[in-house]
């Protein structure tokens, strides 16, 4: 005589509900962790946009040989840089690294504190023997409120960083222009004055 025995499933009670802890758990642990953030790096330094052109057409009006007119322009050349204290010859520095915005609180906090909240709020208010999955499914939701709060801070942050290095890469250009200009002035009323014209 042969037995035969049928593993038996336990019975499953309709009115509780099941149990989610490992899934929530998985998914609060990455939320956590994707939603912290490191600093923003410090942008690189940058080149300036094309310098502005110190060039200055001059024609002999006196009959300068070729070689006159090389130490003329040699000789304004270097008049012109003691007068300005911009020299073209020379490479010109290289901009210096924009302005870095840091949100504060820094990244990744608002969805710690969230997370942290939540996981209070939803045990608090699940029932006694729910109270870790309370907990849990609380961790989660407040983590991506959280998350949403640290990603609005850093959006204007970043908004800030690109009006600051934009405003500041503006002026930069101006005072480069303006320089370029007075070195220009300078050349040209040098070469007139050793009678050549000046275009």
């Amino acid at each position: 005589m042969s037995s035969i025995y049928v593993a038996q499933q336990p019975a499953v009670d309709p009115s509780r509900p099941r149990r989610l802890g490992l899934p929530l758990l998985v998914l609060a642990a990455s939320l956590a962790t994707g939603a912290c953030a490191s600093p923003p790096a410090r942008p690189p330094m940058q080149r300036s946009a094309a310098p502005p052109s110190t060039r200055v057409y001059f024609y002999p009006t006196a009959g300068q040989s070729p070689a006159q007119q090389d130490r003329d322009r040699y000789e304004c050349y270097l008049w012109a840089v003691k007068q300005t204290g911009f020299d073209p010859g020379q490479p010109q520095p290289m901009a210096p690294p924009g302005v870095t915005v840091v949100p504060m609180p820094p990244p990744g906090s608002g969805t710690v504190a969230g997370a942290a909240t939540g996981a209070v709020i939803g045990a608090a208010v699940s029932r006694p023997r729910e109270a870790g999955e309370g907990a849990l499914v609380g961790a989660v939701a407040g983590a991506l409120i959280g998350a949403s709060s640290d990603a609005a801070r850093q959006e204007q942050a970043d908004r800030l960083q690109q009006r600051y290095n934009n405003e500041g890469a503006a002026q930069r250009e101006a005072v480069a222009d303006q320089q370029a200009q007075n070195y220009r002035r300078a050349m040209a009323a040098c070469l007139e004055g050793r009678g050549y014209m000046i275009r």
